[in-house]
């Protein structure tokens, strides 16, 4: 059984299922506090690989790319809450709060939080209307609930002003690099653009130069290139690999590889 309840809409959401799922393509736009209430979590992405399980709580830095794999354990759901902490949101608190803002954040981009029985009472106040649907959380109060969240991450690690009020934009990171990690990654170009520090023009320019073709083309050929390699070299079946490689249907995989390669992959495998 999955379920996924949205308690402030875009904001607060609970989940809970009893089958292992796996995310391929994880866009995080938005700073992100989850509580494992029960189960396993794990995010993978190009610099790090982090797990955690039943009370643990992560922050997720804004404006990544990642692998997130959930499973439930020993019998039990997966279970877990979690918070986005928009940047108007943050932004409100800095002015409220007087904090100097516009430093460059430049550490871990996901910190596993250390155990608080604040945050965990904050965490438990958010299950009742979980456990009551039918109870509807207002908008101000659910504003209040994520302000508080803020609170008591700043009082358990003071040094996570600069991760969580970091509003300066992307730096301009190394594209040719940062493509040939996230290839596979099923996203618009658009959104690679961002990631990478620039604007869409800018992104597609500076691609040309790199790679000499267009971005969306570029993709493609990477991605065909990859799969040629593991069906030939790892015996992967293509009913395997497609999701992984970013192709949204089997269908759409395998007449592009049979366009490219002049047969279709599971020919190559004779």
């Amino acid at each position: 059984m999955t379920n996924h309840t949205e308690i402030i809409p875009g904001v607060i959401f609970f989940s809970y299922f009893s089958a292992m799922r796996k995310e391929k393509v994880a866009f995080m736009e938005h700073n992100t506090l989850v509580l494992q209430v029960s189960g396993q979590f794990t995010l993978e992405t190009a610099k790090q690989r982090i797990s955690m399980g039943r009370g643990e709580m992560l922050l997720i830095q804004k404006n990544q790319l990642g692998e997130i794999t959930k499973t439930p354990l020993d019998g039990e759901e997966y279970q877990t809450i979690v918070i986005s902490l928009k940047e108007d949101l943050l932004r409100k608190i800095a002015l409220e709060e007087q904090i100097e803002i516009g430093q460059k954040y430049t550490g871990p981009s996901n910190i596993l939080i250390p155990g608080s029985d604040f945050l965990h009472a904050f965490f438990q106040s958010v299950l009742p209307y979980v456990r009551h649907p039918e109870k509807k959380i207002t908008n101000a109060v659910g504003m209040l609930k994520v302000k508080e969240a803020v609170y008591l991450l700043l009082d358990t690690m003071p040094g996570l002003q600069k991760f969580l009020f970091d509003f300066s934009d992307p730096y301009k990171m190394d594209l040719g690099k940062f493509m040939l990690s996230n290839f596979h990654y099923n996203i618009p170009v658009e959104k690679f653009a961002r990631l990478t520090g620039r604007s869409l023009t800018g992104f597609k320019r500076d691609f040309q130069k790199i790679f000499g073709m267009a971005p969306r083309q570029w993709l493609l050929e990477r991605r065909l290139e990859e799969a040629r390699h593991l069906i030939e070299k790892k015996n992967k079946k293509p009913s395997s690999i497609y999701l992984d490689l970013g192709f949204e249907s089997l269908s759409h995989f395998s007449h592009s590889f049979k366009k490219k390669f002049g047969k279709a992959p599971t020919e190559w495998l004779v």
